[in-house]
């Protein structure tokens, strides 16, 4: 359970704000402290790309800012609430309502088609079956993949489930959305096209959070976040000596 450190007063603009969020993995006498100390905020509109070595930490931080994980100490507002002092109930249906999440292994239900798996965020929200089933329609449409809603998830390009998973993070209008290594799992071209997808969906004013390994993905953010050891060594312009920084493994 976090400490009572107090919530930090955000921004008008802030979207996200969190302060000195510690996570330590135990396992028998072992810990290990995945994140320490991290302070950071996302203000809306923000495109954000989170780098660094394997294993210091960069998908922890996603999944503790997130909510997706409990802390063991820090504050994270989002929307201006405090998610780690929640109840687990609560956190969920904050998430499922403000929140979009974009994993390189898609997600995606395998038995439900592109549509039943871009409305389900909105029923689990208890909207109306019909609304929920013309807005799946709009966002699959928006991202190009109008003509493939009955299909399956085996039945489409991986580019294509990605899509649908891009589809399926923004049907609910989400504050934020969360990416983890969304181009992954795609070869150069198709991970291309998810990326241009994801800058036209900033363009138009969402809010996203990026965690990647590849380097043109850092450069064409906004902002770059480089995670090392478990903390923030560097916030700012994604120069190309900072990207470059935060994909190598000797500290720099």
């Amino acid at each position: 359970m976090p400490g009572t450190a107090p919530a930090p007063p955000p921004a008008a603009d802030t979207i996200l704000s969190a302060r000195d969020v510690r996570k330590v993995y135990r396992t028998g006498s072992q810990e290990v402290e995945a994140l320490r100390d991290v302070s950071l905020d996302v203000a809306t509109g923000d495109m954000v790309m989170v780098m660094g070595p394997s294993g210091n930490g960069k998908t922890t931080l996603l999944n503790c800012l997130a909510g997706l994980d409990d802390i063991d100490d820090g504050v994270v507002l989002v929307d201006g609430d405090d998610i780690h002092r929640m109840s687990d109930g609560a956190r969920t249906e904050h998430r499922a309502q403000r929140m979009g999440f974009i994993f390189q292994a898609f997600n995606l239900i395998p038995v439900f088609s592109a549509v039943e798996n871009v409305e389900l965020p909105l029923l689990v929200g208890d909207r109306r079956p019909a609304e929920a089933r013309r807005r799946a329609v709009e966002m699959l449409e928006r991202v190009g993949l109008g003509d493939r809603l009955d299909h399956r998830p085996t039945e489409l390009s991986g580019g294509e489930q990605q899509r649908v998973a891009v589809a399926r993070a923004l049907v609910s209008e989400p504050a934020i959305v969360w990416a983890d290594e969304p181009t992954g799992n795609l070869d150069s071209h198709t991970a291309g096209s998810v990326l241009e997808l994801l800058h036209e969906v900033h363009d138009s004013g969402q809010t996203l959070v990026v965690v990647t390994h590849d380097r043109g993905i850092g450069l064409s953010g906004q902002r770059l976040v480089q995670v090392r050891d478990g903390t923030v060594v560097y916030d700012g312009p994604p120069s190309e000596d900072a990207v470059d920084r935060a994909v190598s493994t000797v500290p720099g």
